[in-house]
């Protein structure tokens, strides 16, 4: 059985695929009666599971008056994605921030499992450390070079 943080990310998720906007604004109060718990719990939820890395932004504004807003970031070229991606990524990247984004290009239907795979274990600390003394720096520019190369228009297969 699933915890209450996976059941709230998945309450969440569900309420994002059912809009059209990309966006669903809501308070942490109301989500909290829901699931009868802290709000402190949506928190928890919100900075772990809906992270830019995983492509959600989350915006909040406390107080009597105040929401949440989670916004699906969308993979399209021309979006913003690839730029925040660019953005996170930097210099070095940590195995667990590339297994996030990986993820997040899976459970966009831009990466097949088997490619995920594929990519993951040539990027893993072991088999990247055996290369050089700088393995979060050749994870960071192996991973920009994935992105921008799953960006490109002319390997969409739509086209």
């Amino acid at each position: 059985m699933a915890n209450l943080a996976d059941k709230i990310e998945l309450y969440l998720k569900d309420m994002l695929g059912r809009t059209a906007d990309g966006f669903v604004v809501l308070q942490r109060g109301t989500l909290a009666h829901i699931f009868s718990c802290a709000p402190s719990q949506i928190n928890y939820v919100l900075t772990t599971r809906f992270t830019v890395d995983r492509g959600y932004l989350v915006e909040s504004r406390r107080g009597g008056g105040g929401y949440v807003r989670i916004v699906r970031l969308g993979l399209e070229t021309e979006g913003n994605f690839r730029h925040i991606m660019s953005e996170l990524i930097g210099e070095e990247v940590a195995p667990e921030r590339c297994r996030q984004i990986i993820a997040r290009l899976e459970e966009e239907e831009v990466l097949t499992k088997r490619e995920c795979a594929l990519i993951l274990g040539i990027m893993a600390e072991n088999t990247l450390a055996a290369f050089t003394a700088h393995p979060r720096r050749l994870r960071a520019a192996l991973l920009k070079e994935v992105l921008t190369t799953v960006c490109r228009d002319d390997l969409n297969p739509d086209d």
